[in-house]
């Protein structure tokens, strides 16, 4: 392994010359496919433990819905929802946990209690974002998403969602960089379903590859959502097969982090499409 392809994620490091598949852990009440199943602490260990059995590699856990249309939480509701579910993680599990947020008070409190990564759907747009997530010394994966989930799937416009996307990135970068975040401690996440119609998510994951600066790698989340069953009419709970044909894209095109739900499913999927490819070169 280059030194290129490690990520130190707190205490622990990812090996980034492969992909790996993240196992989403909301402790949200609303969240479109899985709200309310694992609010209960013990709840989410059991399904943590399942996760890691079959083959995740990271858990990423969110205390604030982002679906399209998702009422926004307060800090105070979100570290309530957060803070317990990392703190038991860490103690129980070898694992990367991973922090879905655009909350700066979190970010911190949830570094100091164990976490590995920050994820932020907001690219860390938020007030005082930046300078917490510097301050914790962790990863950040940067997203894009044109507005705001309230209000994100009711009319998004681009000239050119690839270059739009893509300059949005490239600020992000810059501005992380201005911040002491370098280069080396991102990955990017394109936003497919955030503030993109199903033809812009298609333009999008056909250019993915263009995505992509030299030495920063790709986070893909596309698991049930919306785009497949728009395309394919399928309801949340038959978009499988869809997902598992995007990741095979993703990963083809250098995807390193997979965002899943179905876990043991998409790890087979990874390993299958890098065999193939490691057989090719």
């Amino acid at each position: 392994m280059n030194s290129g392809s490690r990520l130190p994620c707190g205490d622990r490091e990812l090996d980034l010359s492969h992909a790996h598949v993240m196992g989403i852990l909301n402790v949200t009440p609303d969240s479109f496919s899985d709200g309310g199943r694992y609010l209960r602490l013990d709840q989410a260990l059991r399904h943590v433990e399942q996760m890691l059995e079959e083959g995740a590699t990271l858990i990423d856990v969110g205390g604030e819905s982002t679906r399209p249309g998702a009422d926004a939480v307060s800090a105070r509701q979100e570290l309530e929802r957060v803070l317990p579910v990392v703190e038991a993680i860490s103690q129980r599990f070898d694992t990367i946990i991973s922090v879905d947020t655009s909350t700066p008070q979190v970010m911190r409190e949830s570094a100091a209690a164990g976490a590995g990564m920050i994820n932020d759907v907001r690219a860390l747009q938020r007030d005082g974002a930046l300078m917490a997530a510097a301050q914790t010394g962790l990863p950040v994966c940067l997203m894009h998403m044109q507005g705001e989930p309230q209000h994100m799937q009711q009319a998004p416009q681009y000239a050119s969602v690839i270059d739009e996307v893509s300059a949005f990135l490239t600020r992000r970068v810059a501005a992380c960089a201005q911040a002491g975040i370098p280069a080396s401690r991102l990955l990017l996440d394109p936003g497919f379903g955030f503030g993109k119609t199903l033809e812009h998510n298609l333009q999008l994951f056909a250019g993915i590859e263009s995505l992509r600066p030299v030495g920063i790698h790709l986070l893909v989340g596309v698991s049930r959502k919306s785009m497949i069953g728009q395309l394919l009419g399928r309801s949340v709970d038959q978009r499988l097969a869809g997902g598992l044909a995007l990741t095979t894209l993703a990963v083809r095109s250098g995807a390193r982090i997979i965002r899943a739900h179905d876990i043991a499913q998409t790890v087979d999927v990874v390993r299958m499409t890098e065999a193939v490819m490691a057989a090719g070169r």
